[in-house]
């Protein structure tokens, strides 16, 4: 068995000629945040709907608590996955809404019961949940989307944006609720544009450009190594900064014969 929760090895993903994703590599062990940063188009989103099943890589390999993408029942057990738009039905009301995913993922309906009452508290959706969620806030609908991917308590987590469209209140919540899930050992695979998010939870930070891994390490690693490209200046480097100057070399890299860089 992989002692990695996350691995992938040479995963690639093309669209005709044109490259998503290419030669990725990782290996994060199990109770990791591990923040996965990039811009807008560098391959994030084709990332991990390859690593949650939901998309055929083109070519190479990955491994979700030791089972390959390939075996989707073992994988679709062992993960949690929070999409940039949450899946939810509007006609249901947000408890239906839970009862429902709690009966997909086999939970007894005492147990089920206990977690939702418990997540609907925790996330300030108590006096709303027997409210259809066409009624419901972005807000509202994103902390639904959370609680049902993390309710059957998977071993790996994949959360895309997740304090989109939250009150700050809520997305300390769902900053805390994150480092409460590492602390059980849960990984919790990280996407999002917030970069102090980041800085604050992640374990190991990951920038995708063009489809590439461009950098990788501890926060603090990623930015002591920028102030010393620097001679040392600008000691007080945040993540921000690295994530600017490491995308920045990479546009800036000339394309090899085969068009990587």
């Amino acid at each position: 068995m992989s002692p990695f929760a996350i691995e992938a090895t040479d995963l690639s993903k093309l669209y005709g000629d044109d490259v998503a994703v290419e030669g990725l590599d990782l290996a994060i062990s199990p109770g990791t945040v591990y923040g996965f940063l990039g811009p807008n188009g560098a391959g994030k989103t084709t990332t991990i709907r390859m690593l949650t099943t939901l998309l055929t890589p083109t070519s190479g390999e990955a491994r979700i608590d030791g089972h390959p993408i390939t075996d989707r029942r073992a994988v679709t057990r062992r993960l949690g996955y929070l999409p940039d738009t949450p899946p939810l039905y509007d006609e249901l009301t947000g408890r239906e809404q839970l009862e429902y995913v709690a009966g997909l993922r086999d939970i007894p309906a005492d147990e089920a019961s206990a977690r939702i009452d418990d997540l609907l508290g925790r996330f300030a959706l108590a006096e709303d949940a027997d409210r259809r969620i066409s009624t419901y806030s972005k807000g509202m609908k994103q902390k639904a989307g959370i609680i049902q991917a993390i309710l059957h308590r998977p071993s790996v987590v994949f959360l895309d944006e997740p304090t989109s469209g939250l009150d700050p209140r809520a997305a300390r919540t769902v900053r805390d609720t994150i480092a409460d899930l590492a602390a059980g050992d849960t990984t919790v695979f990280l996407s999002t544009h917030i970069l102090p998010v980041v800085d604050e939870l992640a374990d190991t930070v990951g920038v995708l450009f063009e489809g590439d891994l461009v950098a990788e390490g501890p926060p603090e690693t990623l930015k002591r190594r920028a102030a010393e490209e620097d001679g040392g200046a600008g000691t007080g480097r945040t993540l921000e900064d690295v994530f600017l100057e490491v995308t920045q070399e990479a546009d800036l890299a000339p394309a090899t014969a085969d068009g990587s860089r």
